[in-house]
């Protein structure tokens, strides 16, 4: 089972309608890059000049050197997210490097401004070190507002967005891990209101253990979901087994509560809810030993663990990560209205509640037309961002981690 599902689950699907996308159109729209900086007020006579440079700007420069805290006034940086990479899990790509990881972060940054309002700058980073990661950021932090980490390596990832929640009194999210998390949460809330099922009694099997299988798992156990059974290459992680890294031994005492060992197989004989992030497929005779009603979300990109019309054979509601099938699981659901409500609320950390609160507040929007085909809103409903971001502020302000 290979790890960058943890990526792949994020998918943006090959096909836009019923038109295929052509390599022309695809390298024509990334030509120039696709950032640009605006002014926010014209320079069109002498006084702008003055007021936006010199001898203007001296004045709000010493005000910030006096007190500053004025700089969340009079600077862009307390709304200004960064969008951070070492290229080394990109997409379905892996270790590409950082030069080569920047089209896909100047994309997320798109999104940011597309989605949430929000200004968003990429920065690549020539290492893959962590220290070297978290003393870069460290030095920056007088430059931005918020860290969403993308495309770091599993299991680096993890340290890293430890560090940085340690070292930065700001908002970090690694958005592979929690948004790919938060909307399969959402996803599993709204394919249970459809079917009348309760996330109690229900066990849901995750294979694949990287990034996104493990931000899923505690995500799921947090919000109430009966039990976790999670597999890497090696199999069910359970208790006692041996040569797990502290992340997996940590889950293997949190998930897997009735000991379950074996493969795939052994998992989801019974099972309710299967969760693909793997990047391998499966055979689809495994679903049959599922139990009645299942559920399955096969997200890896562009290939599912299962094709949707296969698995739609074996259970009741499926979601992919492709947008050409219906219910694609995409973490643009979540993370610009994520950052939006954290930064209004002038949050120092994104916490699990918050976390909970954005998926509630995606399956909302979905509430009036849920459907099994339907189970969470359109990637592009403008209705979603801004519900995210106020359930996202209110929990925050819950949390007292704001001002």
């Amino acid at each position: 089972m290979n790890d960058q599902a943890s990526k792949d689950a994020t998918g943006t699907g090959s096909v836009a309608g019923d038109t295929p996308v052509t390599d022309e159109e695809i390298f024509r729209g990334h030509e120039g890059g696709k950032l640009s900086a605006a002014a926010t007020r014209p320079i069109a006579q002498p006084r702008d000049l003055s007021v936006a440079y010199t001898p203007g700007v001296a004045k709000v420069s010493r005000a910030i050197a006096e007190d500053a805290a004025l700089a969340e006034r009079y600077t862009w940086a307390a709304r200004l997210v960064v969008v951070v990479s070492d290229g080394t899990a990109v997409l379905g790509l892996g270790d590409i490097g950082a030069s080569a990881s920047l089209p896909v972060m100047e994309g997320k940054s798109v999104l940011f401004k597309t989605f949430a309002g929000l200004d968003s700058i990429p920065l690549v980073l020539d290492t893959t070190d962590v220290d070297e990661i978290v003393e870069t950021l460290v030095r920056l932090r007088p430059s931005f507002g918020a860290v969403n980490l993308e495309d770091v390596s599993a299991p680096r990832c993890f340290e890293l967005e430890d560090k940085l929640k340690e070292a930065l009194d700001c908002p970090v999210m690694h958005d592979d891990q929690h948004g790919t998390a938060i909307v399969t949460l959402a996803a599993l809330r709204g394919a249970n209101l459809v079917l009348g099922r309760s996330m109690a009694d229900q066990r849901v099997v995750i294979s694949g253990a990287g990034a996104a299988g493990v931000a899923c798992a505690r995500i799921l156990r947090a919000a109430g979901v009966g039990d976790v059974v999670l597999l890497d290459s090696k199999g069910i992680i359970h208790a006692g087994r041996g040569h797990l890294n502290p992340i997996k031994a940590e889950l293997a005492e949190s998930t897997n509560t009735h000991g379950l060992r074996g493969g795939l197989a052994d998992a989801l004989k019974g099972a309710d809810v299967f969760l693909g992030l793997s990047g391998s497929t499966i055979d689809e005779t495994l679903l049959e030993s599922m139990a009645d009603d299942a559920i399955v979300f096969a997200l890896s990109n562009p290939d599912p663990e299962v094709h949707p019309d296969v698995a739609a054979k074996y259970a009741k509601v499926v979601a992919t990560g492709r947008s050409d099938f219906p219910n694609q699981i995409n973490n643009v659901l979540a993370f610009p209205g994520v950052f939006r409500g954290a930064l209004d609320a002038g949050a120092r950390a994104i916490t699990e509640r918050m976390k909970i609160a954005a998926a509630d507040a995606i399956v909302a929007v979905a509430s009036d037309d849920l459907a099994a085909d339907r189970i969470v809103p359109s990637p592009l409903d403008p209705r979603v961002a801004p519900a995210v971001a106020a359930a996202v502020a209110e929990a925050a302000v819950a949390d007292a981690v704001t001002g």
